[in-house]
């Protein structure tokens, strides 16, 4: 019978849960690391989009005007005669060279003609009864969905002595861009006979096994997939798109490998956001700070498609709410998860209102958010206490935010200034919640010849999260080698089965199947071991550095001689995903501070904390890594980031990394990461939770700094300029 398999105890073993580097750090900074965009060969063509200048038109285009540039090698319409949004793929050209395509690409600009038809690119002109833009099955307002508990108007006339304070307020956040480095693309390598291979910018090994067989006319076993390295998804590569779609067709036709990755402006309207969202939040409010009622009225703004946006009450629990959500379409790319779909935009708003609700009945924020977490009947049969955890952790993160020795606990700082002190300091907090567990499909083999060497082979992707070296200190854990010693193999669709990188599931769903063929190939040792000296493998055990020792002391074989035993065939053992290895449902607490420039304007955040459950933690560096990026894309979430598009004539503003505002090094803050150790649950993803808090944190803290309310994203200087000056009037 199998040895059943555990974590080290306390979650810390020799390897595993320790601060490691990555092991394809040195290739990543020495550029030696190839992603799907480097990927060159001969032959190749380069492929490039014609897009819609405008939200919604007919067109009429010959493509063959591509071909009076020198170079052209084919040109092919993408959409059937009209265009549903701003920046869709029109036509696609191929090329000897990226600048040929480029100009076949502006002639065919030139050449288009286009018809405009009524649009709508943003929520007021969807809503206009006049605009017949048409778009969804129902026109440009989605079915409303309702959710309630309890009875929120009679609990208004029966609880109206309880109630001390009501509010009703309007939070809107707006679409906010992916911004991957490597925009999507695709290179197919192909010369026009059986077997083609797939170098993708995706989040899926196997997702490019999805499509590319019926485009390229081959099956499924001929064509390879392969994901080495990608520059960043969020949620935004699932599938091949049209770029991969594209790219197949044109390899096909030509019989070449195509080189087809998006340039930054079509990257920024045809490839997916965070939806945008607009809510009305009200509340009744007793004197101590419970919610009695919550209604949420809320509009997603997900373009072509639905929207994201978490139900509300979100983790709160008041005693009677009602919440509805509708979807608001525009004539613009349809959203696509982005970490954490829908819970940073349902954050906002309800982190929000609640701090409102605090200063205006006077309470303590942190006080204030533990007396609205569920209790008793309100929470779920789960694994942990959520109520006792977000304790734990609010009070920790005030702890190291210096909540404690703050001024303004119960009430937001003055808006007033002296010249000698022209800035406010502000703290603000958020609380989030998430799923992050595995779930089976995984497939690993991990093996080890006659010479030591040992290697781990699935097929799963490494996203930018550290896939490789999480497989890597597994199996060094449980072989008893050093980290360096494994040779990890990952991101092709010829090595065993991987899941896609989403719903921060990938860690979960990995790293057990690893655990398992690791084990079973030291069991396979031992039991070799066992045979050549003539005792019951239970006799023996794998030590550190691999030696075969007896359990009641001596070194029986040195790994050296262990793997001699093996011959010509080595070893080789697969491993599956074990559910009891992972969980779970994750909490996490935030906590800002912020410099308010009373005379400019501007925030600076200067410090933020996160404190964060996510079980077993593989790698401290890589998790550390992981939340400390969610932190900084919370906050350009926060400050900065906002499609523009001007909505009379239909027009991008800033698609590019230069007129679309990121956060920059200039605005780091300090930020300390705190893992939960009390959480002994197995693995549990980490990826998306820590990007949810963030934003509403900040624009907290700016109203504890200086009064200053701020509800629609992003906190830009004019907007608290123009709060300081609504206050003093």
């Amino acid at each position: 019978m199998a040895e059943e398999l555990k974590w080290p105890e306390g979650n810390v073993g020799r390897v595993l849960g320790r601060a490691l580097p990555r092991v394809d750090g040195p290739d990543k900074v020495s550029g030696r690391a190839q992603y799907g965009h480097d990927k060159r060969f001969s032959g190749m063509v380069y492929a490039a989009f014609l897009t819609s200048p405008v939200p919604s038109a007919t067109f009429e285009l010959d493509p063959a005007v591509a071909f009076e540039v020198a170079g052209v090698v084919d040109a092919i319409l993408v959409a059937d005669g009209a265009v549903l949004y701003l920046g869709e793929p029109i036509a696609a050209v191929a090329a000897e060279t990226p600048e040929a395509a480029a100009e076949a690409v502006a002639r065919l600009g030139r050449a288009v003609k286009l018809t405009e038809r009524p649009w709508a690119v943003d929520r007021e002109q969807a809503l206009d009864k006049g605009n017949k833009a048409g778009l969804g099955r129902q026109g440009n307002v989605g079915r409303e969905r309702t959710r309630k508990r309890g009875d929120v108007l009679a609990a208004r006339n029966t609880e109206f002595p309880r109630i001390a304070v009501s509010l009703e307020e309007t939070y809107t956040v707006p679409v906010q861009h992916h911004a991957c480095l490597e925009p999507h693309g695709m290179v197919v390598e192909y010369d026009g006979r059986d077997f083609a291979r797939i170098h993708g910018s995706i989040q899926g090994t196997f997702a490019l096994l999805d499509g590319p067989p019926e485009v390229l006319g081959l099956p499924a076993a001929n064509i390879e997939g392969n994901v080495q390295h990608m520059g960043g998804g969020f949620g935004s590569k699932f599938g091949i798109g049209v770029e991969g779609r594209v790219a197949c067709e044109l390899a096909k036709r030509l019989k070449r490998s195509v080189h087809l990755f998006m340039d930054r402006e079509t990257e920024f309207h045809a490839s997916g956001n965070r939806s945008g969202n607009h809510a009305t939040l009200r509340a009744d409010v007793a004197a101590d700070g419970r919610l009695i009622t919550l209604t949420s009225d809320s509009d997603k703004l997900g373009g072509l498609s639905g929207g994201s946006y978490a139900w509300h009450p979100y983790m709160y629990a008041p005693e009677h709410s009602m919440v509805s959500q509708r979807s608001v379409h525009t004539n613009t790319d349809g959203n696509r998860a982005f970490r954490a779909p829908g819970h940073p935009q349902a954050s906002f708003s309800i982190e929000s209102l609640l701090d409102e609700a605090a200063y205006a009945v006077g309470q303590d924020l942190v006080e204030m958010r533990k007396r609205n977490l569920p209790v008793g009947d309100d929470v779920d049969a789960r694994e942990v206490d959520d109520h006792a955890t977000w304790h734990r952790h609010l009070e920790r993160v005030a702890t190291e935010i210096g909540w404690y020795e703050h001024p303004n606990r119960s009430a937001p700082g003055s808006a007033s200034w002296l010249p000698d002190r022209p800035v406010a300091v502000g703290i603000g907090f958020g609380l989030s919640v998430w799923g992050g567990g595995g779930y089976p499909g995984n497939q690993v083999e991990v093996s080890l010849d006659r010479y030591g060497n040992v290697t781990a082979k699935v097929g799963t992707q490494d996203i930018g999260t550290g896939a490789r070296t999480l497989v890597a200190m597994v199996v060094a854990e449980e072989l008893g080698r050093d980290v360096d010693e494994i040779a990890a193999q990952i991101g092709s669709t010829q090595l065993g089965m991987g899941n896609v990188s989403g719903g921060s599931t990938t860690t979960a769903c990995l790293v057990p199947a690893v655990k398992d063929a690791a084990a079973g190939l030291k069991r396979a040792l031992l039991a070799k071991a066992a045979d050549e000296l003539g005792v019951e493998a239970s006799t023996l055990e794998l030590r550190v550095g691999g030696d075969v020792g007896r359990k009641d002391g001596g070194v029986a074989l040195d790994w050296t001689r262990a793997c001699q035993l093996l011959g010509a065939a080595g070893l080789t053992a697969h491993g599956v995903w074990q559910a009891d290895l992972q969980a779970s449902g994750v909490h996490g607490a935030q906590a800002a501070k912020v410099e308010v420039d009373l005379l400019t304007g501007r925030v600076q955040v200067l410090e933020m904390v996160c404190m964060q459950d996510c079980g077993l933690v593989v790698n401290r560096l890589t998790a550390q890594s992981q939340v400390q990026g969610a932190m900084v894309q919370a906050l350009s979430y926060a400050l900065f980031e906002e499609r523009l598009i001007d909505s009379d004539l239909g027009a991008r503003l800033n698609p590019n990394l230069e007129a679309y505002k990121l956060a920059t090094m200039q605005s780091m803050p300090e930020m300390k990461v705190i893992f939960d150790d009390e959480d002994q649950r197995g693995v549990i993803g980490l990826g998306e939770p820590p990007a949810i808090p963030g934003a509403a944190a900040i624009a907290n803290a700016v109203h504890n700094a200086c009064g200053v309310r701020i509800r629609d994203l992003p906190l830009t200087p004019d907007k608290v300029l123009m709060g300081l000056e609504a206050l003093r009037s």
